[in-house]
């Protein structure tokens, strides 16, 4: 596309919108849709609501209408495919080709099965023209989680870690704040609130007792917290039990064969638990790609980690991390835990690759974003 190409603009524009309800919209995909005239005249845009409330296209039309604009002969951008079918909601198309739209310009075809085409088909039926493509990178970056959700059946997983500039997150006797600055501390809290849920495992639940809530950024929501805890070992007394009203629901994952009234008293003190089967390859331990499977059964689609050595090595192994997030303090502490108790490579062409996706100066610290897994592997575009 050329630079100001109208197209290019008004698809910007969309995608802006489903911005604005990044935090919002799960398990639904984070949307956006413009509607304009035929001289790219913006008429009105809309966003994705919370579950249950209107799409994106909904939202366009009906601030377009609102307006008092025509929408007989215009065009919409949209980020996604709009649907077809009938679910929380009526079907998108539907009130497209009521609306007279005669051209539609989306990023992306959604694989979500109740979809899948049907979208598109069912506007080429009714005349209209429908083209796809424009903003895929841009739009497939912002529904990373939901697009691993539909087509690898697990959620999207970011690794959130702050370490030294030697590559350590505590000191040998687990002490680990804090190694970043307050303002390091902020950010994190806005990627927790990106999230649908946050993850960590009872090592970390026992040692800080974290809350794993959002408290450094402003949420609408707050996302659910979850736990590794095979052997059912939180306390009823822990902060994510004893003050609920500061975070989202407590999910905590046992594994088969966990103490029976450990289980009832934890669910007794308003968790939900779930026992899954135990890891093959290591006895009493979970199946975390089972976790994972189950997470996505769940509308879970962006999952964020924040745990310890020894979980983030398992989550690492078993290749179920797509994303690091790694806050760098200027400190050299010399010795201590590392990101993640990984086994060694048997040589440095073995070693895990990872890319580098940005690097920015957070307060005193340096935030890199590092990615493990490349989208194109599961949604090309």
């Amino acid at each position: 596309m050329a630079f100001g190409d109208p197209a290019e603009d008004c698809m910007q524009q969309a995608l802006l919108a489903a911005k604005m309800n990044l935090h919002l919209t799960s398990p639904n995909p984070c949307v956006g849709a413009v509607v304009t005239d035929m001289n790219s005249r913006t008429l009105g845009w809309g966003a994705t609501r919370p579950a249950g409330g209107p799409h994106a296209e909904i939202g366009a039309l009906v601030n377009a209408e609102q307006a008092g604009h025509v929408t007989q002969g215009a065009t919409l951008y949209v980020t996604l495919e709009p649907c077809a079918h009938h679910g929380r909601t009526g079907p998108c198309t539907e009130a497209i080709i009521s609306a007279g739209i005669t051209r539609v310009v989306a990023a992306l075809a959604d694989p979500n099965p109740l979809v899948a085409g049907k979208g598109f088909a069912r506007l080429r039926a009714a005349g209209i023209e429908v083209s796809v493509g424009e903003g895929a990178f841009e739009a497939r970056e912002q529904m990373l989680g939901f697009l691993s959700r539909m087509t690898r059946k697990r959620p999207w997983v970011r690794l959130k870690v702050a370490a030294s500039l030697d590559g350590y997150t505590a000191l040998a006797d687990g002490s680990s704040q804090w190694i970043t600055s307050a303002e390091a501390r902020a950010d994190g809290h806005a990627w927790r609130a990106r999230a649908c849920a946050v993850l960590t495992g009872i090592g970390t639940v026992l040692s800080d007792d974290p809350s794993l809530n959002v408290r450094e950024f402003d949420t609408p929501r707050q996302p659910f917290r979850v736990v590794i805890d095979s052997q059912l070992q939180t306390p009823v007394s822990a902060k994510l039990l004893s003050q609920p009203a500061e975070g989202g629901p407590v999910w905590i994952y046992g594994a088969d064969g966990a103490p029976q009234d450990r289980r009832a008293a934890l669910e007794s003190a308003g968790a939900t638990v779930t026992l899954l089967a135990a890891d093959t390859v290591r006895p009493g331990k979970l199946d975390l790609n089972a976790v994972m499977r189950d997470l996505a059964s769940r509308g879970i689609n962006d999952l964020h980690v924040e745990a310890g050595t020894k979980l983030n090595g398992s989550l690492l192994a078993a290749g179920l991390v797509d994303e690091l997030i790694v806050y760098t303090a200027p400190k050299l502490l010399g010795a201590g835990m590392g990101i993640g108790s990984l086994p060694p490579p048997p040589s440095l062409a073995a070693a895990q690759q990872l890319t580098l996706q940005s690097a920015q100066p957070i307060g005193s610290d340096l935030r890199s974003i590092w990615r493990i897994t490349d989208p194109q592997s599961f949604f090309p575009i």
